[in-house]
Parts: C-alpha cells; structure tokens; sequence
C-alpha cells in the first residue's frame, strides 16, 4: 500500500528519537524516559480537572488596569490580498480578547485585548497524505525515526535505543488520575506511518492528520511549503472564528443541536471512549462543522503546534499594562515550573483525549505545552501565511 508515492508496508530503518531523561541508571531508560517526557511534557498540557479557584485567584491578582472593553472587540474587514492559496482561508486580523476566563486554567489568564494582522490560515491540520507528499519530495526523517547518539545514554544498552514515540491506551477500567503512565506507553516502532506501533499504518487515514510530529518535524515542513506555524495569538484569533469571548470555537453549547461538533472524549477518561461523536482516535480533518472563519478541527481531534515559546506567566505584563498588545510573539524563552529544564512551545486546540474530566482543552482560550522534541499520537500541526506588506 502507498500513500503519495511511499510504501507504508515497508519496514523501516531501526532509529530513535532524541529525549532528556534523568533516569540513566535503569536498565529500561528507554521506555521510561520517553513516557516520561511525554507525560511531563506533552500530556502535560491535558491537566487533571480544571482548578476554577486558581482561575479565580489568578484573574483577580491581576486584572489589566485600564482595559475597557467590548467596544475595542471587532473583525477587520480588509479584504483578502488575493486569490486564497490552495487549501487556505484568508483570517481578516482584528482585536478580541484573549484568555481563558472561568475555566479553571491560570496559564490562560489575565484575559487581555490583542489585536492581530491579517494572514492566510490552512483550512484544516496537515494530513497524512500532506505529510506524505513532503516525505517522498525531499526524504525527510522525522524525529521519531532518527537514531540516538549512545554517547549521551551512557550504560544503556543498545537493544533499548529503538525508534517509537508515545501512543495512547485506553485503561479498560476507571483509574486514579494521578498518573499519566497508566495511559500512555512508549511504543517501539511508532511513527507518523505507524501511529500504534508495528502492524498500524495510515493507508485508510489519508484525510486524518499527521501525528508524532515534533516541532523540527514542522519547521522542515513549512520550509518546504513555504509557510509558517501560527503564533499562539493568531490560532486564537481565528479559533474563535469572530465570536467574542465564547467557550468553543463553535459558540457556547458543546454539542449545539444536540450534534457532535469536534471529536473529542465520550465516556469515562481514560477507561473507555464511547465514541459518540462517530470516531475513537483521530477523525478525517474535515469531518465536523466549520467555524465562523470556515475553518476545520480548531478544537479537537488533535493538539496543534503554535510558534511560541511556553511560560505559564506570558499574559501577564500584557494585561498589566492595560493597552492592545498587537501581534504578540510570545516570550523570549520557555519556562514551565513543573519542569524547569525543558524547552517548551504552546500547543493549541486540544484533542480526542480532551474530556471535562481530565483536559477540557477544547475550551477555545485555552493553552497546552511540549517540550520540543516530543510527539505523540494526539500531536499534529497546520501552518499559516503572512500577508505581503
């Protein structure tokens, strides 16, 4: 079977992926340190149960002086600076308010007015097929697939530097929430051509998005296609779709009409997903509605990398200063108190584990974390363009 021009029956080459670890002592390092990162650094961004008391706490330590209001809120409306590129919308740019108010998220506040330029936005994640063309175009080794230099997991032994990523497993019966390792594991084989591991492949996913993707993955990908990530203000902006400070990217109701309207959790996290909205796993990148702006999968179905470096504390001196940031960059550099020493960019948009139960980061101002080197089977991307100037 093939899948824009390569073979994904084919075996592939015995690598692996780079990852920090502190656990060199263990005959296993390996699986652990990898399902550690993992957790600690990308399934970090699905925390436990939102905390609405540090959401409060944190809104009311550090309300933005001066910032009035819904009258600064609006979509511009400059027209497109041309004939769309394929598979892409044009997002007009305007100001909004943006933050996570009353969602138990303190990284995702003080809410505060941005205000963003306009750009072209892709209509929905990269797919598989997408990622595949770029694959067989330029021979590109994704980070999952490389080796590991030994030289930096002294005493290892070298039946445990193998190739994997981490692939999510449902429990089976309910389980404390405590910890992420009884629902992730580090699957030797595991790949965006082999999202379960050896014996997977995507040859009926073509229309899904790509996932194990790690932020150079992306990088490589946009140079090739000559785009850019989103920065995390732009895929707010357009998640909201011109709605104004609404919880989804689809309006108030999570199931409007009674009618699923992204792919996300059913049932009890993370024993069993009921399915409810037609898909367990990833789901065809244009199988829910659209949002205002026509765009697909802006909450849901898989996280999304966005250009900016992660810091819990990055709203803060823009609410403090009680004036419209424009097109904010993010901070300087990362930092993320659970793990001080890991470099890590925001994710966006939650996924198919999201449940109010664990995660909830469908909540369309809320924020996710991962240390760079690290994907998963919930991780994928979509890329922007700026407009000529």
């Amino acid at each position: 079977m093939a899948l824009g021009g390569i073979r994904l029956d084919a075996p592939f080459t015995r690598v692996a992926r780079a990852c920090y670890t502190t656990l060199e002592q263990m005959t296993n390092i390996r699986v652990k340190s990898i399902a550690l990162a993992v957790v600690l650094a990308t399934v970090a961004a699905c925390s436990r149960k939102p905390d609405h008391d540090a959401d409060h706490h944190a809104a009311a330590a550090t309300t933005p002086p001066g910032a009035t209001a819904a009258a600064a809120v609006r979509v511009s409306t400059t027209p497109a600076p041309g004939p769309a590129p394929n598979g892409m919308i044009w997002i007009p740019g305007g100001t909004f308010w943006m933050g996570c108010e009353n969602c138990g998220m303190p990284d995702a506040l003080p809410a505060h007015l941005v205000a963003v330029s306009g750009f072209w936005m892709d209509r929905a994640p990269v797919t598989n097929t997408e990622f595949a063309q770029f694959v067989n175009a330029t021979g590109y080794v994704t980070v999952a697939e490389r080796p590991l230099n030994p030289r930096d997991f002294p005493g290892v032994p070298k039946d445990k530097l193998v190739p994997g990523s981490a692939v999510f497993a449902p429990t089976g019966t309910p389980v404390a929430l405590d910890n992420p390792l009884q629902w992730w594991r580090y699957t030797p084989g595991a790949n965006w051509k082999h999202p379960e591991g050896p014996g997977s492949n995507v040859s009926s996913r073509a229309d899904h998005p790509v996932v194990h993707i790690a932020y150079e993955d992306v990088l490589a990908y946009a140079k090739w296609i000559d785009k850019r990530l989103p920065t995390e203000a732009e895929f707010e902006f357009a998640a909201r779709g011109g709605l104004d400070r609404h919880k989804y990217p689809w309006g108030n109701d999570l199931n409007p009409g009674g009618k699923a309207a992204a792919n996300i959790w059913q049932g009890r996290f993370p024993a069993r997903d009921r399915g409810e909205d037609g898909y367990l796993g990833t789901s065809p990148v244009t199988a829910f509605p659209v949002n205002g702006f026509g765009l697909y999968d802006m909450g849901g179905n898989v996280w999304q990398w966005c250009s900016d470096w992660y810091r819990p504390d990055t709203y803060a001196p823009r609410a403090q200063a009680g004036t419209v940031t424009p097109d904010p960059q993010g901070p300087s550099d990362s930092f993320d108190p659970a793990e001080p020493g890991a470099a890590k960019r925001v994710l966006r948009g939650g996924s198919y584990l999201c449940t109010d139960q664990y995660c909830a980061r469908y909540l369309v101002g809320s924020r996710g974390k991962s240390e760079v080197t690290s994907g998963t089977s919930n991780l994928g991307f979509r890329l922007v363009r700026s407009a000529p100037r």
